[in-house]
């Protein structure tokens, strides 16, 4: 008897123990409620998919990794892994994805995307070398290359590298429809995303990449949003499967009927996780990545509109089954400005809204922030800007969707000795945000150093980030709110002039969710009595 009632204590110990990592493990950040108490710890395992960053041959990337100090303390420091590997790539002679029903079309011959009959085929890559592997926190570790057919990277940081392991790809086209810069921070799989701003117009060319980084298929639905509502097309949009450490790009033009500009792309993983990012390429604009947008929400952010923006589009979409009405109001250094002629935005459910704010900074770096417009509404939305500087033959874009707050800590690596431009916005009024922002060593060398910011509320603050002393190489910015701080969010702009050419990208830095609340697991005897 007394062996059996241990038994039953330890299996309801083991049960309970079980179900509090489920709740904080509730995939693509669900409503499964929040633990009310336990232990903040640094998490153990990290992975990050980097699509291929260009086919062009006049392309040279640039990848960073850095892993930020500190972040699992009471750990070895030597122990820990971070690194990526190359994908395959699965495709038929058009980009055009892969059959339906689950199968995996293999190849034959080499180098060909697809047989003489069009049959999707997967594309090993060149070569297995591990990319941007790290040896220790702190201290950013560089890569790059010039191949037209780059692949996909998909990979893993574990122990003391996986809390705010961060990878960027950063990419200059000489010539050609893109031109210009493209920057991504590569993305952690999950199982959807929104991407409001893609367009199948005239003269853009936007893919979707979707990238397997489990060793099981993933099968992925996509679906386009327009002003009218869903956007039909040949159907090839649903059950597109993702084979084990593959790539598949997808022409988004290829999901609609006709020209459709201001859209939203939903990609929807049926079983596995992918990850996730939209390229696009205007012959005109130039060209770069539209990372995932926040998760639909009553409010959204978007944070660092450069002050010399010359057209500035905003798409949101309300996915839900209400409409929303917005308040949209810039965020700009003295205080939160209503655009002229826009008091309010319409969005109707299940469809997108555009507006085009034009220069709507006026020489002053600002952020947008929407909120519901005060009538009782808070339907879920979830936006992006595409911005453009430059005029005539020498214009450049790029993307700011919106993003999460910073709750601990955002990175942003890849910055310059010029170029980089930091924006922290405190969206809401009376609370101001108190952020420290270090600067790690360079990759090449320099000491690390740091800089604390009070941003008011209600405002948007750019400046020029802190540089380590004696920098050799390209360095890390980490955003850490202090205690008692306001809520933040944050975006990096990353300058490299080509020529005439005002060459920019822009990426947002959400929370790196570093570490994870573990609840309190305790024995509860009454159970045997029940």
């Amino acid at each position: 008897m007394k062996r059996t009632i241990l038994s039953l204590t330890a299996a309801a110990a083991a049960l309970a123990a079980v179900t509090g990592v489920a709740a904080v493990a509730a995939p693509g950040g669900g409503t499964a409620a929040a633990p009310t108490s336990g232990t903040r710890l640094p998490v153990q395992r990290s992975t990050l998919v980097c699509p291929a960053p260009s086919s062009s041959e006049v392309a040279d990337t640039t990848y960073t990794a850095f892993a930020p100090p500190g972040a699992a303390a009471g750990a070895d420091t030597k122990k820990g892994t971070a690194q990526l590997q190359p994908t395959g790539t699965l495709a038929d002679s058009h980009g055009n994805p892969a059959g339906k029903g689950g199968k995996d079309t293999k190849g034959k011959g080499k180098g060909g995307a697809a047989d003489q009959g069009g049959a999707p085929t997967t594309v090993p890559p060149a070569d297995s070398k591990p990319v941007v592997p790290l040896q220790e926190a702190g201290k950013p570790v560089t890569a790059s290359t010039d191949s037209a057919d780059a692949p996909a990277l998909t990979g893993s940081a574990d122990g003391v590298l996986a809390p705010g392991w961060t990878v960027q790809q950063t990419t200059s086209i000489a010539a050609g429809s893109g031109r210009g810069l493209q920057g991504l921070s590569c993305t952690a799989p999950d199982t959807q995303f929104w991407f409001p701003g893609v367009s199948t117009a005239s003269g853009r060319t936007d893919y979707v990449h979707l990238t397997n980084p489990d060793s099981a298929p993933a099968v992925v639905d996509l679906e386009m949003r327009g002003k009218d509502g869903p956007l039909t097309g040949s159907g090839g949009g649903e059950d597109i499967t993702v084979p084990p450490h593959t790539t598949v790009p997808v022409l988004l033009s290829t999901l609609t009927g006709g020209p459709a500009d201001g859209a939203a792309l939903h990609v929807t993983a049926r079983s596995g996780r992918v990850g996730a990012a939209v390229q696009a390429a205007d012959a005109k604009t130039g060209g770069d990545w539209l990372p995932p947008a926040a998760d639909p929400a009553p409010e959204a952010v978007l944070p660092g509109i450069p002050s010399d923006a010359t057209d500035v589009q905003l798409v949101a979409v309300a996915p839900g089954n209400s409409d929303a009405d917005l308040k949209v109001q810039l965020a700009t250094p003295t205080g939160l400005i209503t655009p002229t002629g826009l008091d309010s935005l319409h969005v109707k459910s299940g469809m997108t809204a555009t507006v085009d704010l034009k220069d709507v900074t006026k020489g002053e770096a600002g952020s947008l922030v929407l909120t519901p417009s005060g009538d009782g509404s808070a339907a879920p939305v979830t936006a992006a800007l595409r911005v453009v500087r430059g005029k005539g033959d020498n214009q450049e874009m790029a993307f700011i969707p919106a993003t999460r707050p910073i709750e601990a800590r955002g990175t942003a690596v890849d910055n310059r000795a010029k170029g980089s431009t930091l924006t922290l916005v405190a969206p809401q009024k009376g609370k101001d945000a108190k952020v420290k922002v270090t600067a790690s060593a360079g990759s090449g060398g320099g000491t690390p150093t740091s800089k604390t910011y009070t941003v008011k509320g209600g405002t948007s603050l750019a400046v020029q980030p802190p540089q380590p002393t004696g920098l050799k190489g390209s360095y890390a910015l980490t955003v850490e709110p202090q205690s008692g701080s306001g809520p933040v969010y944050a975006a990096r702009m990353l300058e490299v002039p080509q020529g005439g050419l005002p060459a920019f990208t822009i990426q947002p830095l959400p929370d790196d969710r570093g570490s994870v609340l573990v609840p309190t697991a305790g024995q509860d005897l009454s159970l045997l009595a029940r």
